[in-house]
């Protein structure tokens, strides 16, 4: 189903986020678990891929195999890094012969490991290039751009952040999925910033649960990297162990949607980790037994 389809049929989107496999095996562990998680009815469920990896194809060929092969709507990510014109091309052909039809077209982190990559090979530097050549496209794909709700890390310039989100959006983007976020008053923000702007396209809040401390410490370390309420910080430091720690991320997941929802947005993007635990468990905290219920509020 098309985006814009999606979100006139509901109020708020529910949708699921999965990490790339690196093996056959990885991939057929992975394409079960987003199987098991059908019942919960996600608006749309999408896999990201490194730039320049070995398993690109393996994604690839999972986001066509849960098109095609369950009930779910499947969205693509496409990255400008390591692309030429002609592989974009290619790859919008084959996902529209896949029946995909949405696409979250990214920049893209710079590949680690990629001997002698040049981001001067690629097509497009930023997305706002990547946006317009899928829109050219004749299938009619439905386009996602990134937000950066605690700002971008490479755009100091808070204002000159908002006009390249502007010009994503003006590029043709139907819709912004925000990076993930643990503070609410940064997303409400940055919503608000969007609407001075004139960016009225929806806009979808990302949200990922933690789940242990090392996980915690990654976060923090990503390229875009993530800032910890003190309230937060404060719970996961009273927890014995991991089971504790991933309790609270739990609990501070299901606070900040059940927030989220009573101030209207327009949609949930949950970084599943790869796992569904912990995306059931905050559907069972917030008191509905499916999305359904979950967008209607």
């Amino acid at each position: 189903m098309h985006i814009r389809e999606i979100f006139r049929q509901h109020p708020t989107t529910i949708s699921f986020e999965f990490f790339p496999p690196k093996t056959d095996k990885a991939c057929e562990e992975l394409f079960e678990n987003v199987v098991r998680l059908q019942e919960l009815q996600p608006s749309f469920v999408s896999v990201t891929y490194g730039a320049g990896g070995s398993t690109r194809d393996l994604t690839h060929n999972l986001i066509c195999r849960i098109q095609t092969e369950t009930n779910l709507t499947a969205v693509s990510h496409l990255t400008c890094v390591c692309h030429t014109r002609e592989e974009l091309a290619a790859l919008l052909d084959r996902y529209a012969a896949s029946g995909i039809e949405n696409i979250l077209a990214l920049r893209g982190d710079p590949p680690k490991g990629v001997q002698g990559y040049n981001p001067a090979n690629d097509a497009f530097l930023y997305a706002e290039g990547l946006v317009r050549l899928i829109k050219a496209h004749p299938a009619g794909f439905g386009v996602g751009v990134a937000g950066f709700p605690e700002g971008h890390p490479n755009t100091p310039n808070r204002l000159r952040e908002m006009d390249f989100l502007k010009m994503k959006v003006d590029a043709g983007a139907d819709c912004i999925i925000t990076q993930l976020f643990f503070d609410n008053h940064n997303f409400y923000d940055s919503r608000d910033r969007c609407e001075l702007a004139g960016i009225r396209v929806p806009i979808i809040a990302g949200i990922m649960p933690i789940g242990t401390r090392a996980g915690m410490t990654r976060m923090a370390e990503l390229a875009l990297g993530a800032r910890f309420p003190a309230g937060l910080m404060r719970a996961v430091g009273r927890c014995g162990d991991d089971e504790g720690v991933a309790r609270v991320g739990v609990s501070w997941a299901t606070e900040q949607c059940r927030d989220l929802l009573h101030h209207g947005v327009r949609g949930i993007h949950f970084y599943t980790l790869n796992r569904s635990d912990a995306t059931r468990q905050i559907y069972e905290n917030l008191g509905v037994k499916d999305s359904v219920a979950l967008r209607a509020g």
